[in-house]
């Protein structure tokens, strides 16, 4: 029997519904917001990642999938979504655009990893890029959209988590404070932070290595090295926080997993998702775009993977959508009455109303079973005598009661009942 891959999932109508519901939010706070989609390839020239993600990163180094086409080109499907929106915006220009541009993207994405709770081999991510502003607001504007996102949903109990991770020029001091502590415990490091230590230190303070998780702990912290712009624009970032009412924590271990970061980084935890509660990640990343070939133009974003929040949701108990359901089934009880269900059914269908009917030939008994499984919140009854009346008895599944409506008044009927 065939089976789905490792780390692949199926999505089914029972849970389909779900899904529905936290991308049609994001579409309506992302408008909100005045944010519009785009849609990048589902996989691009490897090298986009290794110039933008970073190569000493564990999305490059381990869990990407790379392959070569037959052109012996090497490609990779995109294990994130920002680098791709980066490339698009340099090679169609969007830099001549009315700045900033503000993109948001619904996209699978793959990774080879370990499957755990929420995480698999092809997930799939709400992401938003905000790139041409250097401005602080916009720092928070991204983080405010987030909030809002996750307040339309009804997720609570989320804590915000901030930090600076400066720019390059301040980071060269701070590199050289890491290097010093780690070379002091270069004996109790994981074999990959020993060959990262000098190539790309901040990345030991990512590490999930035990060990490597402790000695992190006592490390040289990125806000005592700072500099003057970088504090400044971290601390406006805090007072547009301040001003959007929305608390958080300061957090100096934040240094997120990709080397496209620079200033603000932040993410939002829950404690609801297992040992790793990071539901919402992101920051700002000023040299990406100059880094793929484009202008020296900043940009900010966050990304979020729906599987993780699918199951924040269901831990937590929050309501997800509302299951598909048709309005009403019409049971016809002969084959006459099967044309004129079906009928019926269609000139429901045109003015909006979810409307399903048979076509298995099941008796009248087998019918009402369907109806009641397909959650129908009516059934109508067409048989010889209410053909011949020119009429239909509706029964409402619920109430249990039943009522004789016209055929040609069966969508007015259903429309106030509708809206009660």
């Amino acid at each position: 029997m065939a089976t789905a891959p490792k780390g692949t999932k199926d999505l089914l109508p029972q849970e389909s519904y779900k899904w529905q519901y936290i991308e049609d939010t994001a579409r309506e706070v992302a408008s909100l917001f005045n944010v519009s989609e785009i849609r990048t390839p589902t996989f691009e020239h490897t090298e986009v990642f290794t110039r933008g993600v970073g190569d000493t990163t564990d999305i490059v180094n381990k869990e990407m999938y790379t392959f070569l086409d037959k052109g012996e080109r090497s490609i990779t499907l995109k294990p994130e979504g920002t680098a791709g929106v980066a490339r698009a915006f340099v090679e169609n220009g969007l830099f001549n655009s009315a700045l900033p541009v503000k993109l948001y993207y619904i996209t699978p994405c793959f990774r080879y990893e370990r499957p755990q709770a929420g995480r698999l081999r092809e997930f799939h991510q709400f992401g938003v890029e905000f790139l041409g502003s250097t401005s602080p607001s916009i720092d928070a504007e991204a983080i405010v959209l987030a909030d809002t996102f996750f307040k339309k949903l009804n997720v609570n109990g989320l804590k915000l988590h901030v930090n600076s991770i400066g720019c390059k020029t301040c980071r060269k001091e701070y590199h050289k404070a890491l290097i010093e502590y780690y070379k002091k415990n270069e004996d109790k490091l994981c074999p990959l932070c020993k060959e990262r230590l000098y190539k790309n230190p901040m990345r030991l303070l990512d590490c999930k290595n035990e060990e490597c998780k402790k000695l992190a702990i006592n490390a040289p912290k990125i806000l005592d090295y700072i500099c003057d712009d970088c504090r400044e624009h971290f601390n406006s970032v805090q007072n547009y926080l301040k001003t959007a009412g929305i608390d958080f924590i300061v957090d100096a271990g934040i240094v997120r997993g990709l080397d496209y970061y620079t200033k603000t980084v932040f993410e939002f935890v829950s404690e609801n998702i297992g040992a790793q509660g990071t539901v919402c990640g992101g920051g700002r990343y000023d040299s990406l775009i100059a880094d793929l070939g484009g202008q020296d133009v900043a940009g900010i974003g966050f990304a979020l993977g729906i599987e993780r929040l699918l199951l924040l949701m269901e831990n937590t108990g929050v309501k997800i959508g509302n299951e598909h359901a048709p309005l009403i089934y019409i049971a016809p009880m002969g084959e006459q009455e099967k044309y004129v269900a079906f009928k019926t059914v269609l000139s429901l269908r045109e003015k909006g109303i979810s409307a399903e009917t048979d076509n298995m030939n099941r008796g009248i008994k087998a019918q009402f079973k369907y109806a009641d499984k397909i959650k129908a919140q009516f059934v109508g009854v067409i048989g010889s005598e209410e053909l011949n009346n020119g009429v239909i008895k509706i029964k409402d599944m619920k109430l249990g009661t039943e009522e004789q409506v016209k055929l040609d008044g069966v969508y007015e009927y259903l429309r106030i009942k509708k809206n009660d």
